[in-house]
């Protein structure tokens, strides 16, 4: 076997339909894409979500609420969870910026820490945010809580 003799095997090769090459072709008038309208125009393209006339899904499903573009996200910690981060971290306050280092948050991340469990160890917090119960726990193992904007 040379170069010269190489070819695709056979049936994995398909001639191209030349379009539009006079009725002896069998593809010639219409070129095969029907008759009149659009779709048988150049430069036609369908618009988004285009379902042939039926009515599209977006406007066959009600639509529901809205979306509030005041609301604050907080990545939440509780503190039953502070015990185990203090010890496996070696932090000696929870700060965004101790919890940045760790790989914990993100650096435009807000913190809220909630009162879910139980502290032992006494630490420091600055954080955007907590709650009642929780600052009332930090403050009875002895630790202080800070709010930062």
């Amino acid at each position: 076997m040379k170069l010269h003799d190489l070819r695709p095997a056979k049936g994995a090769t398909h001639s191209k339909k030349r379009l539009g090459r006079g009725e002896a072709s069998g593809k010639g008038g219409t070129s095969t894409k029907g008759n009149k309208g659009g779709q048988s125009r150049a430069g036609y393209s369908s618009k988004i979500a285009f379902e042939g006339g039926q009515m599209p899904i977006q406007r066959r499903v009600p639509k529901r609420g809205f979306k509030n573009i005041n609301r604050v996200e907080y990545k939440v910690l509780n503190i039953g969870a502070i015990d185990e981060l203090v010890e496996k971290y070696g932090l000696s306050e929870i700060s965004v910026d101790t919890l940045y280092v760790n790989n914990l948050v993100a650096k435009t991340d807000l913190i809220k820490i909630l009162g879910n469990g139980e502290i032992k160890t006494k630490i420091n917090f600055q954080v955007n945010a907590v709650s009642a119960s929780a600052k009332a726990a930090i403050e009875a193992a002895g630790g202080t809580v800070e709010i930062i904007k």
